[in-house]
This record gives C-alpha cells, sequence and structure tokens, in this order.
C-alpha cells in the first residue's frame, strides 16, 4: 500500500506556508497527522490542532510503521 499523496513531503526545518483552514501535519519520523488551524489576532499568529486519527492509521499502514 502506497502512502496517501495528500500531504506535502517537508524536510525537517524547512518552512512551509499553510492555509488557514484544513491544513494537515503528517509527522515524518512517526507518520502522525494533525489538522491545524491558524488566524492573526491582534497582529499575533494562533493556531490549534487536532490529531486525525483516521488519516494517521492510513499513514502508518501504507508506510508499515507499528508500535508496540
Amino acid at each position: 500500500m502506497k502512502p496517501p499523496k495528500r500531504y506535502k513531503y517537508v524536510k525537517a526545518g524547512e518552512w512551509v506556508q499553510p492555509k488557514t483552514k484544513g491544513y494537515r501535519l503528517q509527522c515524518c519520523d512517526c507518520g502522525l497527522v494533525h489538522k491545524m488551524e491558524f488566524r492573526v489576532m491582534k497582529g499575533l499568529v494562533q493556531l490549534r490542532a487536532w490529531r486525525a486519527a483516521l488519516e494517521t492509521r492510513r499513514v502508518r499502514m501504507a508506510r508499515g510503521i507499528t508500535f508496540k
């Protein structure tokens, strides 16, 4: 099974420009996926995140990542 192609591969330390809504972030080592949202309030950038359990499971299965 191939990993889903909906995530852009980002190298460690690389700058990215996220979308404000519906942005997904996948960890390069463990395949954990988070749904993230961003906003600017009073000149400050804020973010919030949720674990995307189904997407995480799909990525880990495709990449053969298992935990004990």
